[in-house]
């Protein structure tokens, strides 16, 4: 993350629902720039709920993975794992949501309930994306833009050869 003169804050995750819907349950990373500190950490959410953080560590540039998995018709493990730091967090929830969409996101998070301004990250890169252990064939229609009032703040690029990963860039306006 760069420095910022402001408060920002940007978290990347994974997550079932959200799309067209008030439901989600998700796991991830914040990567956030409070009283001129760089602070991280990783996180789980089944909304309407608070996020949870997670208390092991994480630093930039470590390598996570992230899984959400249906176990019944309302019971959900959520699992990520920092393979840079050797830690494993998972943890089982009840989730009804409709699972009418599957994301993979970086985005400026709601804080006091507004959404914050989004940090000066470098770029984030999800890799062997997977729905249903498939994968999931992303199409670049389907992208998410992270905007702010008129201004792109952030692009999800194209998709791998394998259509399973891509990279999402910060865009810096001057």
């Amino acid at each position: 993350m760069l420095p910022s003169r402001m408060n920002a804050y940007s978290s990347a995750w994974i997550g079932i629902d959200g799309y067209n819907n008030t439901d989600l349950i998700q796991t991830g990373t914040s990567h956030d720039w409070v009283n001129g500190k760089p602070v991280y950490y990783a996180w789980w959410e089944i909304l309407p709920a608070a996020e949870t953080m997670i208390s092991s560590p994480v630093s930039p540039g470590d390598t996570m993975q992230a899984t959400i998995t249906k176990i019944t018709r309302k019971t959900w493990c959520i699992t990520l794992k920092n393979v840079s730091k050797g830690w494993t967090f998972r943890t089982v929830q009840r989730y009804s949501g409709p699972q009418s969409s599957a994301e993979w996101i970086v985005e400026a998070p709601t804080v006091a309930g507004s959404t914050a301004a989004l940090s000066r990250f470098t770029p984030i890169q999800f890799r062997h994306c997977r729905l249903n252990g498939r994968s999931p064939q992303l199409r670049s229609n389907l992208k998410g833009i992270m905007t702010q009032g008129k201004r792109v703040l952030a692009v999800p690029g194209p998709a791998n050869r394998c259509k399973d990963g891509f990279v999402v860039r910060r865009v810096f306006c001057s």
